[in-house]
């Protein structure tokens, strides 16, 4: 008799715990479970306006710019908010200002005291330190109406730079001493063939020359 009260009381206790291990354990019988509300996304912000309308230019009083070195003209002009520079050889030689420091301002493109704005484009006529500016600037030939121009007096290179890249140019020392035309700005043609005014239609051009400071013979 006691054998079976001890196996119903163990019976139970098993009973007992699956229960409090089950699912619904610490709910009350029909309580109905609570669920979290939705969340709401917040609103998507909305871009701002674009202004895409372009601002006006600053202006600045473009300065007296000749007679000033042309690396200090150019600082100058930066100075300001002009960054737009451009230089060229006012004796019309094409030379290049590769070193700015050894050339000079002879006059400029916007003249001075003019308001400008700072994007515009200044372009500054410069000869080498040692030079004289001209009284009227020497401008490079140029076949661009199909005519041979003049080239007497004007540099190799800039007799090169106005006819067509493909043109064919034989270029011999005017003295007679056989010296090699290296650097063409540096010599000034003689003689040319054809002669200006020629149409130029492809022909091969022959020049002759000698360096500037010396005369054509």
């Amino acid at each position: 008799m006691r054998t079976h009260v001890i196996t119903a009381a163990l019976l139970c206790a098993a009973l007992g715990a699956v229960t409090a291990c089950g699912p619904d354990a610490g709910t009350s019988s029909g309580a109905t479970p609570t669920t979290a509300p939705p969340t709401t996304a917040a609103p998507a912000t909305s871009e701002p306006v674009r202004d895409d309308k372009p601002t006006a230019a600053e202006k600045a009083t473009v300065p007296d710019f000749v007679g000033m070195g042309l690396q200090s003209a150019q600082d100058k002009a930066q100075e300001l908010g002009f960054f737009g520079l451009d230089s060229h050889d006012a004796l019309g030689r094409d030379r290049m200002q590769a070193f700015d420091r050894n050339w000079k301002v002879c006059n400029q493109n916007v003249e001075a005291g003019t308001s400008a704005a700072t994007d515009t484009r200044l372009d500054f006529g410069a000869v080498k330190l040692d030079e004289t500016c001209p009284a009227k600037e020497e401008k490079a030939p140029s076949a661009a109406e199909g005519k041979m121009p003049d080239f007497r007096g004007k540099s190799v290179k800039a007799a090169r730079s106005a006819l067509d890249s493909g043109t064919s140019i034989t270029v011999d020392d005017a003295s007679g001493d056989g010296r090699w035309v290296l650097v063409e700005s540096n010599w000034q043609v003689c003689t040319q063939s054809p002669r200006a005014g020629t149409a130029v239609e492809g022909r091969p051009v022959t020049l002759t020359a000698v360096k500037f400071g010396e005369s054509c013979p």
